[in-house]
């Protein structure tokens, strides 16, 4: 049995199947309410019972009392209705919406997917979890007191194990170890979500995604997200690199595509070797979006990678095809110090 339940004052509706919690269907009908750790222990997602009944579900005590309870106030974390619902909460649309947190993390698994790049998944606390929106990134806090800034390339609805997408930056001081000395089990501390890259959901404008290299990582967790919550908007993903092995994961938007009849994808190489054998597009990533694309003023782009690239991305979609500068979103990695980059 399904329970039908609405948000004020946002009038948002979404159906909630019978014991699932409110927290898990809003965020299937993509309705982001506040969250933290997701099992009853940190009151993040606290909110008011305007109408209807609900199973508390297994919750602290300290987190919501008998006095909140009679007082109409539940977690919708581990609330699961038992009728309809008229629910009072704030909802999460913009990244200053969500909180920033610090916390401790533990790498789950390295692996070495190309001769300089790594995907690494890290895990957070029991009580924890890490509300954030598909494009974001988190800084990793290191006993230099430096950071290293790393995207994101899981979308929030797949938040078991967080990944990133890190190159190896020769001397860096953080990558040398992770490619060097680090065995996974380590505990690292981050901060974070960080970030205002990510899809503005309220457009129908089609999407032109551009990444370089290991910008496909937040790009990444954005198609993922889009393709989960069934977007209808055209998508084309311009996926540059310099040799084959630099497309790390071919295979995943190559699997995008063929499931997906609103999604196209367009792998770049600019130097590719005689041995890739590669009969595909050639040259700067930015530049095959031009010759595909004579006018881009009914679009949306978004693009990630290196300072150079999104430079020229953004020049010349605004001022060669009409691009309107405010519909052109981009992560552009930033060097720092000691030559590290993100992601």
């Amino acid at each position: 049995m399904a329970f039908q339940i609405t948000i004020k004052p946002s009038e948002h509706s979404f159906t909630c199947d019978d014991g699932e919690t409110v927290l898990a269907s809003a965020m299937r009908a993509d309705l982001m309410l506040p969250y933290g750790c997701r099992n009853g222990a940190c009151g993040t997602c606290k909110g008011k019972l305007l109408d209807g009944v609900v199973d508390y579900g297994v919750h602290q005590k300290s987190t919501l009392s008998d006095d909140e309870k009679h007082a109409g106030l539940a977690l919708f974390c581990c609330a699961t209705p038992r009728t309809d619902l008229v629910i009072e909460v704030r909802e999460v649309r913009r990244a200053g919406d969500i909180q920033i947190k610090r916390l401790p993390c533990r790498i789950e698994a390295i692996e070495k997917v190309a001769p300089d790049v790594a995907i690494v998944r890290f895990k957070l606390p029991a009580n924890e979890r890490l509300q954030y929106l598909a494009g974001q990134y988190v800084d990793f806090l290191l006993k230099d007191g430096k950071r290293r800034s790393f995207s994101l390339a899981t979308p929030p609805h797949d938040d078991q194990l967080l990944e990133l997408h890190i190159r190896h930056i020769p001397s860096g001081f953080f990558t040398d170890a992770l490619f060097r000395q680090y065995k996974g089990r380590e505990i690292l501390r981050f901060e974070g979500p960080l970030g205002s890259f990510y899809l503005r959901e309220e457009s129908d404008k089609p999407i032109v995604f551009v990444a370089g290299g290991t910008g496909f990582a937040p790009i990444k967790a954005i198609i993922e997200h889009a393709l989960y919550h069934k977007l209808d908007r055209e998508m084309v993903l311009y996926w540059g690199a310099r040799a084959l092995p630099d497309l790390y994961l071919p295979d995943l938007p190559i699997r995008w595509q063929s499931e997906h009849g609103n999604f196209k994808f367009i792998p770049v190489l600019s130097e590719p070797r005689p041995e890739d054998a590669w009969t595909g597009r050639t040259g700067f990533v930015h530049a095959a979006v031009l010759d595909d694309y004579p006018d881009l003023s009914g679009h949306q782009v978004y693009a990630c990678g290196a300072p150079a690239m999104i430079d020229a991305a953004r020049r010349d979609f605004t001022q060669l095809r009409a691009l309107p500068a405010e519909q052109f979103y981009a992560d552009s990695f930033t060097y720092a110090a000691e030559t590290e980059a993100r992601p």
